[in-house]
């Protein structure tokens, strides 16, 4: 299973967590007080940040959802023979069908199951060569709306369509 796609209990055995400083906004009591955190995955060496708060539990919840995005964006799952499947027999996870409305996928960039799905998606992407029209009749989407999922992480559709262009085809735009 995808890391991006465990439980926080599950993700939460395989990251470290460090306390430190930082500058930016909260004036004096930032500079005193270890407020920022990383997390990193060990089994991937990824990590993030979570900074904003002068709050630790606040950046540590920040720094995991950042860190989950990354792992999204930058990790690919191992393919198994039941990952073969054509598109159409495919069968999309829980959370997306929950989210999936006729053809349109209803989702918020900020909620907790995005990385999730980023990476169901992207994993997918990965098995049918980068072809769009395969991935979105996987998920049961119109091909717009696929590529307006991927448009809502920016760095998603960027780096898709730069393996797109090293193989010849046209960006997709959202």
């Amino acid at each position: 299973m995808h890391p991006a796609r465990k439980t926080l209990e599950k993700l939460g055995l395989e990251v470290k967590y460090e306390a430190t400083r930082s500058t930016g906004p909260g004036g004096q009591h930032r500079n005193r007080v270890a407020t920022a955190i990383r997390v990193t995955h060990l089994p991937t060496n990824v990590s993030a940040m979570g900074t904003e708060s002068r709050s630790q539990l606040k950046n540590k919840t920040m720094a995991l959802y950042r860190l989950r995005n990354k792992l999204a964006l930058h990790h690919r799952s191992e393919i198994g023979d039941a990952d073969l499947c054509p598109p159409a027999a495919y069968v999309p996870s829980e959370a997306w069908m929950k989210r999936l409305k006729g053809q349109k996928i209803k989702v918020s960039i900020n909620h907790d199951d995005f990385p999730a799905l980023l990476a169901e998606v992207l994993d997918r992407l990965h098995i049918d060569l980068d072809d769009i029209g395969e991935t979105a009749t996987a998920f049961r989407v119109s091909n717009s709306q696929l590529i307006k999922f991927l448009a809502s992480e920016p760095h998603a559709l960027h780096e898709l369509n730069e393996r797109r262009k090293k193989s010849g085809h046209k960006p997709l735009r959202s």
